[in-house]
């Protein structure tokens, strides 16, 4: 039997979603997020997977929102939603808070490279290496230490996992 989600817990993905977006596709972080050279300030996100299994969902919703606005629209939207979401799910099996950042740094260089390389006409290697920078600055520079004031604070941690 399945379960129906609460409007709480939709509620949650729903607001998660329009950040994520709003921090990818609007002017003027959106001239960071996309092609070979990016820095998604938008992947700062990623790590809330860890402290809550709601997000991986309002991570994928909001990429697909976000790469809306991409040049490689079908590309992004597609493959690139499945890679946030893959990264999400990753993030959430992580043994330790500092390895949360890891999945989406690993799994856009690989595979948002895939598909971005050949588009642009750079090489896969040198693509890969430029979205895992982007990714490391996202993800650890920004994300990590977002994750560390979540799990710092009990009321916030308690609050974003959703249990409260």
């Amino acid at each position: 039997m399945s379960r129906v989600p609460s409007i709480r817990y939709l509620s949650r993905v729903g607001v998660l979603a329009a950040v994520y977006a709003v921090l990818t596709a609007l002017p003027p972080l959106s001239s960071l997020s996309y092609g070979p050279v990016q820095v998604r300030v938008s992947e700062a996100l990623t790590v809330l997977p860890y402290v809550a299994p709601w997000a991986m969902w309002g991570l994928y919703l909001g990429c697909i929102l976000g790469n809306l606005a991409s040049p490689f629209l079908a590309w992004d939207v597609t493959i690139g939603a499945l890679a946030t979401l893959v990264a999400a799910y990753a993030t959430r099996k992580m043994p330790r808070d500092y390895l949360a950042p890891l999945p989406p740094v690993i799994v856009n260089a690989l595979v948002v490279s895939a598909y971005v390389a050949p588009l642009s006409g750079v090489p896969y290697w040198l693509t890969a290496v430029y979205i895992a920078l982007g990714e490391t600055v996202a993800s650890f520079g920004i994300g990590y230490p977002l994750l560390l004031i979540i799990e710092k604070n009990p009321k916030l941690k308690e609050f974003i996992s959703g249990s409260s």
